[in-house]
């Protein structure tokens, strides 16, 4: 059975840390679905803000507000420092960006 520490062994990873940290980003790319569940779980709990919920979603910030709402998830607008406020644009700019090439 393969292990964490067999592709430690065989110097495919530095650490264990690492090929978990690997294996759960690809486990998030092949399931969407996923993501999605863990962007709503960390704007529930974690305090991220909704572009960077949106963002990790992989979903557009008009939809992830859908989502939220659809769930009863209250929407807490607006950034609350300038980082976020920063963060938040980025976000946008990239979603708009995404649009403008189709």
């Amino acid at each position: 059975m393969l292990s964490t520490e067999d592709l430690v062994k065989a110097g495919l990873y530095d650490s264990e840390e690492a090929v978990i940290q690997d294996g759960l980003r690809c486990l998030l790319q092949v399931r969407p679905g996923l993501r999605l569940e863990l962007a709503v779980y960390w704007y529930q709990t974690e305090d991220i803000s909704l572009g960077k919920a949106a963002n990790l979603a992989g979903v557009s910030f008009e939809q992830m507000k859908e989502i939220l709402r659809s769930r009863g998830i209250q929407l807490r607008l607006g950034p609350e420092t300038r980082e976020e406020a920063l963060e938040e644009v980025a976000t946008l700019r990239r979603h708009l960006h995404g649009q403008s090439g189709q």
